[in-house]
């Protein structure tokens, strides 16, 4: 059956680089171009010195969004991609940059009836 993509829902618990935008911009990067998507635009902000960060990138195969939370050292992604880009070739690339102690990952298909 053919569906519009693969969603992923990542949990990363006990993770590194919570609060570092340099590093969370090279890892959405990097999962995209692993996965073989083509990035449009990546967007971070940043809430202040020891907050989190929330961001998006814009892929023209859909995105990749992050949510952190350094206190806690918890990191939400969001990974959705149709046509020919696979998002579970995103996960190895963030779990090397992030080092999470713990994953969750939640799998859907999009557009399955």
């Amino acid at each position: 059956m053919i569906t519009p993509g693969k969603h992923l829902l990542i949990d990363f618990w006990g993770s590194r680089f919570c609060a570092d935008k340099k590093v969370i911009e090279k890892a959405l990067k990097t999962a995209a171009e692993t996965c073989g998507a083509t990035i449009l635009k990546i967007n971070l902000h940043e809430y202040g010195e020891g907050f989190g960060i929330t961001g998006v990138a814009i892929l023209a195969e859909s995105h990749i969004s992050i949510h952190t939370w350094p206190e806690i050292s918890y990191i939400a992604l969001d990974v959705f991609m149709c046509g020919d880009c696979d998002a579970s070739g995103a996960v190895e690339p963030l779990k090397k940059i992030f080092e999470p102690k713990e994953v969750k990952i939640s799998e859907h298909f999009r557009g399955k009836r």
